[in-house]
């Protein structure tokens, strides 16, 4: 296991060198014309105090809300069922990609909020599947023409952090072949498979991250907060980065000062850097926050 740290210092630093070229492809992942023109990529965090019910459960109402709030304002449109065919096309056939950790699982209200609104786009309950670990043997996955890609933010044992980028891991034949230099290629899935053209949508979610992790499986119910937010994107990159930028303001808070994260997650400014998958860099980012601003944190 590598000894490398990393701390907020070396996150802005690594942001800083992401190619500010590749910002400014016309079309990269469907971005609009706004973000497009701008030379940023759009990332739309959305957060709401009623998104947990008093127990901590998420209620199911106000997720599909803030999910439609973060679509729409991704898409640049203000029904959520129009920004949806921006997403999704009607001949698609559509595999939710979910995380089913048991701690912090993507959650089933927001597996079933995204398989709404793909129904709505006009998507039959016949041409759509919600898998993780089977989706290389599920047949809706190995005809899936279009993907959404949602999971929950935390931090990770080999990567890092457990990313939007990392979330495709399942759908190589040997997971465990990909923890070399604490992941540092997970990108090369997404090219590798024929993944990265096919997500149209990336959900990290934000509900009841986990800042801090010791161990393989390791969960403490002390490094867990509930932020109630969602992340969405076109981009698993920005998400992903925007993501970490709040992990490591929530582990400086909690520490009070910056905190080394064991092992490095750089898988996700690699997959800028290296792989040219999407963007990492704050200053390539258009973050839209929508919502409860108590504890932000970005």
């Amino acid at each position: 296991m590598s000894k490398t740290v990393f701390t907020r210092r070396d996150f802005l630093k690594a942001a800083s060198v992401a190619p500010i070229a590749r910002a400014l492809i016309p079309g990269l992942y469907g971005q609009t014309s706004e973000a497009v023109a701008s030379g940023k990529v759009r990332v739309v965090l959305v957060r709401d105090k009623g998104a947990l019910d008093a127990s901590g459960q998420p209620d199911a109402a106000v997720i599909q809300r803030m999910l439609d709030d973060a679509v729409t304002a991704l898409a640049g449109e203000k029904d959520p069922v129009r920004a949806w065919k921006t997403f999704i096309k009607p001949d698609d056939t559509v595999g939710i990609k979910t995380n089913t950790w048991k701690y912090i699982p993507t959650t089933g209200q927001v597996e079933q909020a995204l398989k709404r609104r793909v129904m709505d786009a006009g998507i039959p309950d016949s041409r759509i599947a919600i898998d993780d670990r089977g989706v290389r043997d599920n047949p809706i996955f190995q005809r899936a023409t279009a993907l959404v890609n949602a999971r929950p933010a935390r931090a990770h044992h080999w990567a890092g952090m457990g990313s939007l980028l990392k979330n495709y891991i399942m759908f190589t034949p040997k997971p465990s072949a990909w923890h070399d230099d604490t992941c540092a290629d997970l990108a090369k899935i997404w090219l590798q498979y024929g993944l990265k053209d096919k997500t149209r949508l990336n959900v990290q979610v934000m509900l009841t991250p986990q800042f801090h992790n010791v161990g393989p499986q390791g969960y403490t119910k002390e490094y867990v907060w509930e932020y109630r937010g969602l992340i969405v994107s076109r981009d698993p990159v920005a998400a992903d980065a925007t993501a970490l930028r709040i992990l490591l303001a929530r582990r400086r808070e909690f520490f009070g000062e910056d905190r080394p994260m064991q092992p490095p997650p750089h898988h996700i400014f690699l997959a800028d850097t290296r792989h040219h998958l999407g963007v990492s860099g704050e200053d390539r980012i258009e973050l839209v926050k929508l919502g409860w601003n108590e504890g932000i944190l970005i």
